[in-house]
């Protein structure tokens, strides 16, 4: 297979886009971990969410 004059830029550019792509994952993965872990504290320390109540609940 043969990029032609500008393989060197082609790959680049895939690997380039490719690191990005890796990194977003990355990011997803940490910031779920970091969202769960802060959302179990909370219920522990007995702060429940809005959603977890009825309608007739709301005051």
């Amino acid at each position: 297979m043969s990029l032609g004059p500008y393989a060197s830029f082609i790959v680049t550019s895939y690997a380039a886009a490719a690191l990005v792509v890796v990194i977003l994952i990355f990011w997803i993965v940490l910031d779920h971990r970091n969202q769960t872990r802060r959302l179990r504290e909370l219920d522990r320390s007995g702060i429940t969410r809005r959603s977890g109540r009825g309608a007739m609940d709301a005051s």
